[in-house]
C-alpha cells in the first residue's frame, strides 16, 4: 500500500528523476559522438551510460520503497546488506568450521538487526552486533574445533557483519528517528544517500576532467586529489542547498554534508584497500557499470552510522 508523500519528499524524488533524465540525454549525445570509435573516450562514455541505466533502476527501487513506507525501505536495506555480505565473504577464504557462524550471521543475526530497527528498539539495535554478534562468531568457530588461521577467519566474518550489516543498517534507521516532521517520511535517508552518492559521482567527474595527482595509487588508482576536492566541494554545496528538506539550517546542512562526504570517501578507500588485498577489481557484477552491491554502498558504510548518531544526538527529541 502506497503512503501519501509530503510535498518536500515529492520534490526530492521529482528532482532526482529530472536529473537522471538530463544525464540520460547527455549520455545519449555523447554516445552519438563516439559511436563507431575506439579508444578511452568511447569506453568512458559506454561506462557512463551503463552507470546511468543502473541509476535509473536503483532510484526507481528506492522511489517505490519510499512510496511504500518505512517497513519496505527497511526490508530493501536488509536485502542490500545480505547481498553485500555475500560479496564480502565470497572473496575471503573460509573453512568448514566457519559455516555455522556464517549461517547464523546471514539468517539470524542479519534479520534480527533489521527487525530491531523496524520495531524502533534503538537500545538493542545499537549494541546487538557489536556485542552479541561479535561474541558469537568466534565462539561458534572455536566450538567447531578448528584453530587453523583462527584469528584471521573470525575477524573477516566479524568485519563482514559490522560493515555490511551493522553500519549499513544505520541508513534505514534514520526512518525511525523522532525528529518532528521527519519521522518515517524518508527525507533524512534521502538526504544522506543523495549527498554521499553525488559525492562519488562528482569525484569521478572532476577526476576525469582535472585529475592529475594520484591520491592513493596503490589502493585506488583512479582517485585523484583534484577529484576528491571537487567532489567534496560540489556535494557539500548540494547538501547545503537541500537544507529546506532537512531539520538543519543552511550552515548545519553544509557541515553535515561535508562530514558525510569525508566519511564516504574514507569508506570507499577502506573497501578499495580490502579489494586490493584480495586482488579483485570489483566486489561483484550485480549492477551494470558499478560492479557489485558493495561497490555501490561502500561509501554509505562509514557515512551512515555517524550521520545517524549526530542527527539523533542534536536534532531528535
Amino acid at each position: 500500500m502506497l503512503q501519501r508523500l509530503d510535498p518536500d519528499t515529492l520534490k526530492l524524488l521529482i528532482g532526482i528523476f529530472a536529473l537522471l533524465s538530463v544525464a540520460s540525454i547527455i549520455g545519449w549525445l555523447l554516445h552519438l559522438r563516439t559511436r563507431g570509435k575506439d579508444g578511452e573516450s568511447a569506453t568512458t562514455v559506454a561506462n557512463l551510460n551503463a552507470r546511468i541505466r543502473s541509476w535509473w533502476v536503483m532510484c526507481s527501487v528506492f522511489g517505490v520503497a519510499t512510496l511504500s513506507g518505512p517497513k519496505p525501505n527497511i526490508a530493501m536495506f536488509a536485502l542490500m546488506s545480505f547481498l553485500a555480505m555475500r560479496e564480502f565473504l565470497t572473496i575471503t577464504p573460509t573453512r568448514r568450521a566457519d559455516h555455522v557462524g556464517l549461517f547464523v550471521g546471514f539468517f539470524v543475526l542479519l534479520p534480527l538487526q533489521y527487525y530491531f530497527i523496524a520495531i524502533g528498539w534503538y537500545g538493542m539495535f545499537s549494541i546487538f552486533l557489536p556485542v552479541y554478534g561479535f561474541l558469537f562468531i568466534p565462539s561458534a568457530a572455536a566450538l567447531a574445533g578448528d584453530a587453523s588461521d583462527f584469528l584471521a577467519r573470525t575477524s573477516r566474518t566479524q568485519w563482514g557483519l559490522m560493515i555490511c550489516v551493522y553500519c549499513v543498517s544505520h541508513a534505514p534507521a534514520l526512518l525511525t528517528l523522532n525528529v518532528p516532521g521527519y519521522t518515517g517520511n524518508g527525507k533524512l535517508l534521502f538526504y544522506l544517500l543523495c549527498v554521499v552518492q553525488l559525492s562519488d559521482v562528482f569525484q569521478y567527474v572532476w577526476g576525469k576532467l582535472l585529475g592529475k595527482h594520484k591520491l592513493a595509487p596503490h589502493i585506488s588508482p583512479s582517485k585523484t586529489v583534484e577529484g576528491l576536492v571537487g567532489g567534496i566541494v560540489s556535494a557539500t554545496a548540494v547538501g547545503a542547498g537541500l537544507y529546506w528538506a532537512t531539520p538543519f539550517s543552511p550552515w548545519q546542512a553544509a557541515a553535515m554534508a561535508f562530514m558525510v562526504c569525508i566519511l564516504g570517501f574514507l569508506g570507499g578507500l577502506v573497501m578499495s584497500a580490502i579489494k586490493r588485498d584480495r586482488r579483485v577489481k570489483d566486489w561483484g557484477s550485480l549492477i551494470e557499470g558499478h560492479g557489485g552491491m558493495m561497490d555501490r554502498i561502500d561509501s554509505v558504510c562509514f557515512a551512515a552510522p555517524v550521520f545517524f548518531h549526530v542527527t539523533r544526538y542534536f536534532f531528535a527529541v
